[in-house]
């Protein structure tokens, strides 16, 4: 009988099953999709305020901060090409204990994100069109997206490139009304606070822009749960990570220093929660304020949830194919190829978690923040107890070095997130810990047990 390629798919146990089309550029245009290039637009107003004026930092300091995190998930990545991102991993490099504890959490992630993202943009389309009750913008964007994802990887891809474009174009157009409304007088001219003011730097700052910048790129890791659906062999998600997580940096980066130019006066917004929609609307009056309020909308209520339902109907294929989860989430569609009963339950939950929380959006907030950096954590751990420990690897400085840097990193801004964050992760935990002992009382043995 052949023995099956050392890492391929069918050497971990598993067969095809998911259709192999994505490239490099796919999924760089998922990652970015995923970590929103006008993400700035929505939050600005709490970054710079918490920045004390300095968000060009912040964002300098968020992105080098999160390349520890990116580069230990491609280092998982390399060891294990499998649907299921921190589960898969910690799974394998770890155990299986460790593996489902830590899909669970990421589940707290993966699960609410589409949830959050739906609600943000249903308020903000109230706002606009406030005769149209919000659950109706939610039902809108579940079926739109749910659609799109069962329709196959390709699909979603293409659709992700044409949202990608939207978003650059409403960028560019900003920046260059922007750098116009500068060179016309607008602020104070151009200058280097918004990257470096002595008067207010200290450690304390530069610690708590850590945190808020952090949070700020979550969404990278996403690429990670498509390893399957991926040409070009095992080292291509680390790099789409990587590029992913650069570029979107150089944009956030961009746009929030021609902002703070436009806008010096960091503590004077009429709203901080439409502060960025302000400045724009100062450098190009009301057209160009309408414009980013409706991208906001469009990228997040569309093209960052249809990559968020791509990459938890992922997870929840790969455990539940592992039989940690129902079997029928591991049902793949017999024509488009996709996980589609997956796709369909995450559709399901976004709605009711949608509804629930449709007033509470920083509760939804915490709970996505939480389980995503319990991750992150996990991710570390994983690096250097498969290659350090079990495989005796002597690249110090990637398989030791900076995964000890990006766990504390990351253990930092967990231990400062509020303590609403804490307790539902807490919690959530253990619910996981009761629900896998008794899985593990009741069912017979799995592919991966037998390892």
């Amino acid at each position: 009988m052949t023995q099956p390629e050392k890492g391929s798919l069918e050497s971990f146990g598993y067969k095809q099953e998911l259709k192999r089309t994505l490239t490099l550029k796919d999924l760089v245009i998922y990652g970015l999709i995923f970590m929103v290039p006008i993400a700035p637009f929505g939050i600005y107003g709490e970054v710079v305020t918490a920045s004390k004026g300095m968000i060009v930092l912040t964002y300098m300091i968020g992105m080098v901060a999160m390349l520890f995190t990116a580069l230990s998930y491609g280092s998982m990545s390399r060891a294990f090409p499998i649907a299921g991102s921190v589960y898969a991993y910690a799974q394998r490099g770890i155990n299986k204990t460790v593996g489902f504890l830590a899909g669970w959490m990421i589940l707290l992630d993966y699960v609410f994100v589409p949830a959050l993202l739906y609600v943000v943009s249903a308020n903000s389309l109230k706002a606009i069109v406030p005769d149209v009750p919000v659950w109706i913008w939610l039902v809108v964007f579940i079926l739109v997206n749910s659609w799109i994802n069962i329709r196959g990887i390709a699909f979603t891809a293409r659709a992700n490139i044409i949202f990608l474009v939207g978003e650059l174009i409403v960028l560019a157009i900003f920046i260059a009304v922007g750098v116009v409304a500068i060179s016309n007088g607008a602020g104070d001219g151009v200058t280097m606070k918004p990257i470096y003011n002595a008067a207010d730097f200290n450690l304390p700052f530069v610690m708590t822009a850590v945190s808020v910048a952090v949070l700020s790129f979550l969404g990278f890791d996403g690429i990670s749960t498509l390893a399957e659906e991926t040409k070009g062999g095992n080292k291509t998600v680390g790099k789409a990570i990587l590029w992913a997580l650069m570029l979107v940096g150089f944009l956030f980066i961009i746009q929030t220093y021609i902002a703070a130019l436009i806008h010096p006066d960091y503590l004077n917004f009429d709203n901080i929660d439409t502060a960025f929609y302000q400045i724009a609307g100062e450098a190009g009056g009301p057209f160009l304020k309408n414009v980013t309020i409706i991208a906001t909308i469009l990228s997040w209520g569309f093209a960052n949830a249809l990559a968020a339902q791509a990459a938890i109907s992922r997870i929840l294929f790969g455990m539940a194919r592992d039989q940690n989860l129902p079997k029928f989430l591991a049902k793949v569609h017999p024509r488009f190829q996709t996980p589609y009963l997956s796709t369909l339950m995450v559709g399901f939950v976004s709605l009711v978690v949608g509804l629930v929380f449709v007033n509470d959006i920083g509760i939804l907030s915490s709970i996505v923040n939480c389980g995503a950096l319990t991750a992150f954590l996990v991710i570390h751990v994983s690096v250097v107890y498969h290659y350090i420990i079990k495989m005796k690897s002597k690249n110090y400085l990637l398989h030791l070095v900076v995964p000890v840097i990006g766990f504390l990193i990351i253990l930092y801004v967990m231990i400062n997130l509020d303590n609403l964050a804490k307790i539902i992760g807490i919690s959530w935990l253990a619910v996981g810990v009761v629900y896998y002992t008794i899985l593990r009382l009741t069912k017979k043995k799995t592919t991966i047990d037998m390892d």
